[in-house]
């Protein structure tokens, strides 16, 4: 049972082609002389049977087997071999970073894509995407000599990359790094000195090679982040013309014995031991104040691993739902209770059943919205033609980003302990992929920025960005979106639930805007409870749009249509979330106000 993959694609296929305009996507230049809406079924139904027949087969083997260190040396299953191979060859893997590359997918579809495969194994995928978010870095503040030395192997799948943050003394409080950099006879290669732990994919015997993107403060740094600069670190040394050279004095120290996502190796590395660890400069130099470049540099990547997480919460919860799902319509158990002498029934038909599973449907399809509406943005932000649309894009991934890391990922271990509910007693044994996926889900809220962080960076950086005329601008824009579903028949109530919770976010904005300067824990001590109802917001609106897409349809089909269970699903997803999960906003706009500090006040001695 653990290793029988379920998953749709009827979903993805209504965002690409009913809800999002897809056309002006692939009218875009890298795109419109090679893909169009014909091609999508293609591309998502062969993605999809990859997943099931290449990619998902590998599971069992990375929770069972998993990352192993032996002998000074990282081994991952034989099966991952294989399968990193053969991603490469279909063009799914590190070949689809490549931003010259002919072919490649508009965000939107590479996103979904990514969602399927990290369904299918979620401790595989990271090897894959931290090779993009490395190459990437490089491709953006290398020099043409660093683009050419290092981009076609990590490209070709010869090379792996990660990026290297967090030490023992210090996570997310990044500026306390103690990693040193000292310039040797050549301007741009320092040596490296230091220790960095929880480094995903930091070893492993898939490629030949690993191009670490690696933090570190040059002598006379600020102090803080301001001083931090970006190294390029090989595990292997790469010579000038881009050949292997020698070792790089990087050692993996140990790996981390994780409750999930067992098959993705998280490193101790230990850099500069015998003090020939070499590392090549990206950017320029600090100035004279100290102040650098490499926080700047490396929040591209961090916040393209953002998106990417909440993209793998939601791929593996969407799982948990499906095998939920299917448990629930197989699974005999108790009598209705509309007829409590009568036979016994699937569990699907007891009421309770039928609540988590629509608690579980709803939430996801909330958070796909808002994954894959901020897809869309990125699209437009690359390739629009039109400046002021770029621009435009690019203000909304401002204020998405941390909603789309942080709720996905809190939801996911909410939604997947439902589908383990569901299950009853045998949702507790590893014989279901629940269990597992309970234990690979969590780790989600943590990286990449526990969810904490981004519940501040919204309220104390989305927020105020130009003058709080950026978030001004997002929230004008759900507020247009509820409007314009005003007159949806048979949704009038959603829509003034919908009214509603606008109008209650605006106090939490207002409150929070009046009390901080007062009480500057206020906004830590709330900001988790806010970031979430501004997920909802967003998320509510979004599904109330896609309800009107789907209410048109069905009166369109008929009854009688194969596919009007599908878009009636749509409409009472859509409801459920509006009905039972938005109304947290009201809640939450109750406690704000309130302004209870009894977490703050009590004695450390008292709890």
């Amino acid at each position: 049972m653990a290793g029988n993959f379920i998953y749709s694609n009827r979903e993805h296929k209504f965002i690409v082609k009913e809800w999002l305009d897809m056309e002006k996507v692939f009218n875009f230049d890298p795109f419109k002389d090679i893909y169009g809406m014909e091609d999508v079924d293609m591309i998502l139904d062969q993605a999809l049977k990859f997943t099931r027949e290449v990619v998902a087969p590998t599971n069992i083997d990375g929770d069972r087997i998993g990352a192993r260190f032996e002998n000074g040396k990282v081994t991952t299953p034989p099966s991952f071999h294989r399968l990193f191979k053969m991603m490469q060859d279909n063009g799914y893997g590190a070949s689809a970073f490549d931003p010259e590359e002919e072919g490649k997918l508009p965000q939107v579809l590479h996103f979904i894509l990514e969602e399927f495969f990290s369904a299918g194994n979620l401790a595989f995928m990271p090897y894959i995407g931290l090779i993009g978010g490395s190459s990437n870095l490089i491709y953006t503040f290398g020099t043409e000599e660093d683009k050419k030395r290092f981009l076609p192997n990590m490209y070709a799948g010869k090379w792996g990359g990660t990026m290297c943050l967090t030490e023992p003394c210090c996570g997310s409080d990044v500026g306390d790094i103690t990693t040193r950099a000292y310039p040797t006879e050549d301007p741009r290669v320092y040596k490296i000195k230091g220790t960095k732990c929880f480094i995903t994919g930091g070893d492993h015997d898939l490629t030949e090679n690993i191009i670490h993107l690696l933090l570190a403060k040059c002598e006379g740094a600020a102090p803080g982040t301001k001083g931090i600069s970006l190294f390029i670190v090989p595990k292997i040394w790469v010579n000038e013309d881009g050949s292997l050279g020698e070792p790089n004095d990087v050692t993996t120290v140990a790996i981390e014995h994780k409750m999930g996502i067992k098959g993705s190796a998280t490193a101790m590395l230990s850099f500069g031991e015998n003090d020939n660890c070499r590392g090549i400069l990206l950017g320029n130099p600090p100035d004279e104040n100290g102040k650098a470049e490499g926080m700047a540099q490396m929040f591209v990547m961090m916040n393209g691993a953002r998106q990417g997480t909440g993209l793998q919460a939601l791929s593996v919860a969407q799982a948990a739902y499906y095998q939920s799902l299917q448990y629930a319509k197989e699974r005999v158990q108790g009598k209705a209770i509309t007829n409590p002498k009568g036979p016994r029934v699937r569990i699907i038909e007891h009421e309770d059943v039928r609540r988590m599973l629509m608690f579980q449907k709803s939430v996801l399809e909330a958070c796909r919205a808002m994954l894959c509406k901020n897809s869309y943005y990125i699209d437009l932000a690359r390739y629009s033609n039109d400046p002021a649309e770029r621009k435009m894009a690019e203000r909304r991934i401002e204020v998405n980003n941390p909603l789309i890391k942080a709720y996905p990922s809190d939801m996911a271990w909410i939604t997947t302990a439902e589908a383990i509910q569901i299950h009853g007693g045998y949702g507790y044994t590893e014989e279901y992929p629940v269990a597992q996926a309970a234990r690979d889900c969590k780790i989600l809220s943590i990286w990449e920025g526990t969810n904490f962080i981004q519940s501040l960076d919204l309220l104390g950086r989305k927020w105020m960005l130009d003058g709080g005329k950026v978030f001004q601008e997002w929230l004008a824009e759900v507020e247009a979106s509820i409007e314009s579903n005003k007159e949806l028949e048979g949704m009038e109530q959603e829509y003034r639930i919908m009214n509603r919770a606008m109008a209650a976010y605006k106090e939490i904005y207002a409150f929070i805007a009046g009390v901080f300067m007062k009480n500057i824990r206020i906004i830590p001590l709330y900001s988790t409870r806010i970031l979430h109802a501004t997920a909802m917001l967003w998320g509510g609106s979004l599904l109330l749009e896609q309800a009107a897409i789907a209410a048109r349809r069905m009166k369109e089909l008929g009854e009688g249509h194969f596919d009007y269970p599908f878009y009636q699903g749509k409409v009472l997803s859509a409801r459920f979330y509006i009905r039972n999960v938005v109304p947290e906003i009201f809640k939450t706009a109750e406690v704000v106000k309130d302004c209870d500090t009894s977490a703050i006040d009590i004695p450390e001695e008292a709890f």
